[in-house]
């Protein structure tokens, strides 16, 4: 097998030691994760953010010839392998300063799609949660909005089957390789999201469902979207609670729909709101109205003739990038006041309405 440098980069992913923050730095100082592997121990040592423990792990990585077994059965599988560099890696989530080094993928979906939501909430759902979801889920058709959730049992899988009856992309993050399906039940609708959405993971194939890999990937389900809608959740409601958090956390949107005060399954989305860490949602006009889906945005080609309601923050990175060609994002700090969610919230929302690219090496330009 020829070894790219997708190949070292699976591997470096499996270096004891080196999550995603320190792959990501390694790579921006190195450059590349090939290089990185060939680098001697005492080349390695010299390297910020390394322990002798992680030099270590990498001069005694074994495990290539399972690198070579994964590359292979993707291929055979149609899965996809995206590293954070990949131009169809979800952008939202690569703004995340723990997003996954790799993501396995596999289904039709755009990852990139211009409005994604996640839905979530309880497995012990009420007829009253059921409703409300696939009221939700059709009202949002009208947006031409994807769907991302957690292929659980409960709402999660309400949302997705709610999704493809409206003929809407769903995409599942899964928390196992994309070799199996968990819970096994949802294997039928996993095949029909293939159809139209898909599904995500950060794991490689032969990894099991095991219960630490789901806050895992949470931050993946709140990290996909540019907003969380929970449905019914207990306030011990582990997995909807750490996403509602993890969410609020990269600065996104969280929606929770109220419930009676009495009912535990309530309890969740209650508080969220009582606490204003979520916004009270009744329908799918509120979701639109507070993203601003229903504000006419137009931008007209090379005349630069804007037409477009940008925020204060977006204007002022257009207005760096008219009269700069290209820019670090690092340099924005240096001449704007903006903290790192600002700048990361704004820079999404004007790649996302086409104004901007950001090309590797997080270079910055506008759009022709």
């Amino acid at each position: 097998m020829k070894k790219d440098e997708l190949f070292y980069r699976l591997a470096l992913c499996k270096v004891d030691g080196i999550g995603p923050v320190r792959f990501k730095k390694l790579i921006e100082q190195v450059g590349s994760a090939e290089e990185i592997f060939s680098k001697s121990f005492k080349q390695l040592k010299s390297l910020s953010g390394l322990s002798e423990a992680n030099v270590h792990a990498i001069k005694g990585f074994i495990g290539f010839s399972l690198i070579e077994n994964e590359i292979n059965f993707a291929e055979k599988h149609g899965i996809r392998i995206l590293d954070f560099e990949h131009q169809d890696y979800p952008k939202r989530l690569s703004y995340c300063v723990d997003s996954p080094s790799i993501l396995f993928y596999k289904g039709t979906a755009d990852l990139n799609q211009q409005r994604i939501v996640s839905i979530i909430g309880t497995r012990l759902f009420t007829e009253y949660g059921r409703r409300v979801c696939e009221e939700l889920v059709v009202g949002l058709k009208t947006y031409d909005v994807s769907v991302v959730s957690g292929l659980a049992f409960g709402i999660d899988a309400i949302a997705h089957k709610a999704s493809l009856k409206s003929e809407m992309p769903t995409i599942g993050v899964v928390a196992h390789g994309l070799d199996t399906i968990y819970p096994g039940a949802h294997q039928k609708l996993s095949n029909e999201m293939l159809l139209n959405g898909g599904l995500v993971s950060e794991y490689y194939s032969g990894t099991k469902a095991e219960k630490g890999n789901f806050p895992a990937r949470n931050r993946i389900v709140a990290g996909m979207s540019d907003a969380t809608i929970i449905i019914e959740t207990d306030i011990k409601g582990g997995g909807s609670m750490i996403t509602a958090e993890i969410a609020d956390s990269y600065n996104r949107d969280v929606f929770c729909v109220p419930g009676r005060i009495h009912d535990s399954k309530s309890n969740g989305c209650n508080y969220l709101i009582k606490s204003l860490k979520a916004q009270m949602v009744t329908n799918a006009e509120d979701i639109a109205n507070s993203l601003g889906w229903n504000q006419q945005k137009k931008l007209k080609g090379n005349q630069r003739n804007l037409f477009i309601e940008l925020s204060s923050n977006e204007s002022m990175i257009f207005e760096l990038l008219k009269s700069n060609e290209v820019m670090h994002i690092d340099e924005f700090y240096a001449h704007t006041k903006l903290s790192s969610s600002e700048l990361a919230s704004s820079i999404l929302s004007l790649e996302m309405q086409h104004i901007i690219r950001v090309a590797p090496g997080k270079l910055v330009s506008l759009i022709d």
